[in-house]
């Protein structure tokens, strides 16, 4: 295992997320926000935008290897890539950076905000929530989204690190695999609960839709919270053990 400057670490992973949100939640604001040029680009459209998200925050975060969620994190973590303390340090800088890229999408989008009559809306562009709402399918969903997710990245250790999850050999492109699978997962799976994927992801900007003083902004549903938050990293750990046996993985 490769020694890191913690400080560095936090600091590239910090980064890496709050883009990955920024551009993530963005997406969705422009879709969804009133009076937005991209108003009712569609569900493909964010897919798209959350995709092209990952593969910014991936480029901008190359020190820590752009773990940027701690699903993957704690696939890594017991799989034995990553120290108990790495993966601590990296999950807090991505909830950080998570608020943090909020906090900026929501300056960037706030005359939009204010136009916006649904309380809904304004919730969806910080974090998922089901259309069904059944919080113990809602779970599974999670589960089998996250589980995709980090499996498919173990198998991209077969063509470069697993260390730093994402392929080697292809220089800036590396990111491209892991933003057309986040695409694909999106595209496939995330109908039923908006495919969060990632616990920092949703947490981090739940909380920032908490605390910004967004104009008629209503409840931040804390009741659905612990869904975005368990079944990633359900799935995440999943993916690492089942990798060993059905990749071929050491």
């Amino acid at each position: 295992m490769t020694e890191v400057n913690l400080g560095l670490y936090f600091l590239s992973e910090l980064v890496g997320t709050a883009m990955l949100v920024l551009l993530g939640c963005g997406v969705v604001a422009n879709v969804v926000l009133a009076k937005n040029k991209g108003f009712g680009g569609g569900f493909l459209m964010i897919n798209w935008g959350w995709g092209l998200a990952v593969f910014a925050g991936v480029l901008v975060s190359a020190y820590s290897g752009a773990i940027l969620n701690p699903a993957v994190g704690i696939g890594l973590l017991v799989a034995g890539k990553i120290s108990f303390t790495m993966f601590l340090v990296a999950a807090g800088a991505e909830l950080l950076g998570a608020i943090l890229g909020a906090v900026v999408c929501w300056a960037a989008y706030k005359q939009h905000f204010d136009l916006e009559e649904d309380p809904a809306n304004k919730l969806g562009v910080f974090s998922t929530g089901p259309a069904i709402r059944s919080y113990g399918w809602n779970l599974v969903t999670e589960v089998v989204g996250t589980f995709v997710l980090v499996f498919v990245i173990f198998a991209f250790a077969d063509y470069g690190d697993i260390e730093i999850g994402t392929p080697g050999g292809l220089g800036p492109l590396s990111a491209l695999p892991v933003a057309l699978l986040v695409v694909g997962i999106g595209a496939s799976l995330g109908g039923p609960t908006g495919y969060a994927i990632n616990p920092a992801r949703d947490l981090g900007p739940r909380i920032a839709h908490a605390i910004l003083p967004i104009k008629g902004k209503g409840s931040s549903d804390w009741s659905y919270s612990w869904v975005p938050v368990v079944g990633p990293l359900i799935g995440g750990v999943l993916a690492a053990l089942a990798a060993p046996a059905l990749l071929g993985l050491a």
